[in-house]
């Protein structure tokens, strides 16, 4: 059981690697899209209808597919506080409580997008801008990140009920 669940997490660990490469060009072109957008309409007096949009759907990819990554390595804020007065046991039991509610959420989550990208895709939604892009493309993004986020709770979930004293 433990080999397998390291190797589960070598994998996602891998995959959770690819996603922050992938945040970290969506933000940089949202910074190239928004200075574009700036300068056109500065210089030129160009009116900018795709370029808010486009950097809004950069936005939504980075934040979302980078999601799995900072839980990963429990980058989120927290409050320890209450962690370091209570008895290990309890306090062991109440991070697998916050995991399983967590993971509960963000299936959840998860399932309702790719709901909201199964119905964008086959009914070709789109935006109301005159742009008009398709919105099946913030919603995979919404819904590969939700589904990896929720992977990710639910692998450390195990891995907290297998290895208890991890990390001491």
């Amino acid at each position: 059981m433990t080999e397998l669940l390291q190797a589960t997490d070598r994998f996602m660990s891998g995959i959770n690697r690819l996603m922050v490469f992938l945040g970290s060009l969506a933000l940089v072109a949202a910074s190239v899209i928004l200075s574009y957008s700036v300068a056109s309409r500065a210089f030129f007096g160009a009116t900018t209808d795709w370029q808010d949009e486009a950097a809004v759907f950069c936005l939504v990819g980075a934040t979302f597919l980078c999601g799995a990554y900072v839980q990963q390595i429990r980058g989120h804020v927290g409050i320890s506080a209450i962690s370091t007065m209570l008895p290990k046991a309890v306090n062991q039991a109440r991070v697998l409580l916050i995991d399983v509610a967590s993971f509960a959420f963000c299936a959840f989550f998860a399932w309702k997008s790719w709901t909201l990208f199964h119905e964008a895709w086959v009914d070709g939604q789109v935006t109301s801008s005159s742009w008009a892009p398709p919105l099946w493309i913030p919603y995979i993004m919404m819904s590969i990140g939700m589904t990896l986020l929720a992977f990710q709770i639910l692998l450390q979930a195990f891995g907290d009920v297998v290895n208890p004293n991890k990390g001491e």
